[in-house]
């Protein structure tokens, strides 16, 4: 479905609000067509009251949410599926929480089996808008 911001975000809270622990969603895209925008949304849903910023740097940030803990991983600057460990991956991914990866394709191989998978996409020819696949 193509999606212009408001609606990528009430998209977002409305599956954040909905989500159920555990859970994890990986979300994949090009560089600024909307991930982390699509993150912050889906953390306001879940009832995260923390400014949700991009973790590019930090690589993870886990915030409370209000039925459980919310993990957002920013896996761009991740070279190998190797350094994973560094990060706590296993102990993020064996923890009853909704987390959220962006860049996922940076783990290959190390992705759990039963993942929510969205992708984000410039629309062909509405700059205003994204293209939005979820399933």
């Amino acid at each position: 479905m193509a999606v212009t911001e408001p609606e990528l975000r009430a998209w977002g809270e409305r599956l954040g609000s909905a989500a159920t622990a555990p859970l994890v969603i990986a979300i994949s895209g090009e560089l600024g067509a909307g991930k982390t925008t699509l993150a912050q949304a889906i953390c306001r849903g879940a009832g995260v009251r923390d400014f949700v910023t991009s973790p590019t740097f930090a690589l993870v940030q886990r915030y409370e949410g209000a039925r459980f803990p919310v993990y957002h991983l920013d896996l761009y600057r991740v070279e190998s599926p190797g350094e994973l460990v560094n990060l706590g991956w296993n102990d993020v991914l064996r923890d009853n929480a909704l987390v959220l990866i962006e860049w996922p394709e940076r783990a290959e191989g190390h992705m759990p089996g039963d993942v929510l998978h969205i992708e984000i996409e410039h629309h062909p020819t509405d700059p205003a808008r994204r293209v939005l696949l979820a399933g």
